[in-house]
């Protein structure tokens, strides 16, 4: 069986394998800072206003929150495998990403607690600075 398996390992089914992996790490990489580099300095805070699509009618309203939540949903799941160790990628940021489109209680409590942590904090500041945004505000 083993050998069977092994033999259905080529270096062109491994070549394309890297490639999808370039490609969906790139990707997933790009969308992650362009989040966190347009999300305002004050998104974290206390006194920040989150209400999504409010000056449109309610079926847009209501479409649009659905989708946003399939998005979210999907973006933590992506992020949850991501952090397993030996798959490269930025876990808990989009996880975080993920979060920050979902609509649930506490959901507040949960960015704050991620983002608070000094590695997630400092990377997210960091990436922040080097496109000219300023640094996000806890409080």
């Amino acid at each position: 069986m083993l050998t069977f398996i092994l033999g259905l390992i080529t270096l062109r089914g491994v070549l394309l394998g890297l490639l999808l992996f370039l490609v969906t790490f790139s990707i997933n990489l790009a969308i992650v800072s362009f989040v966190l580099v347009k999300i305002p300095a004050n998104y974290f805070s206390k006194d920040y206003s989150r209400t999504f699509l409010s000056d449109r009618p309610p079926v847009i309203r209501y479409l649009g929150v659905v989708g946003k939540n399939l998005l979210g949903a999907l973006l933590v799941a992506l992020g949850i495998v991501l952090s397993v160790p030996g798959v490269p990628g930025q876990g808990i940021l989009t996880v975080l990403l993920g979060i920050m489109l979902l609509d649930f209680p506490g959901r507040r409590s949960l960015e704050y607690k991620l983002v608070s942590r000094p590695s997630v904090f400092k990377t997210i500041n960091k990436l922040r600075h080097r496109f000219g945004k300023p640094a996000l505000l806890l409080d």
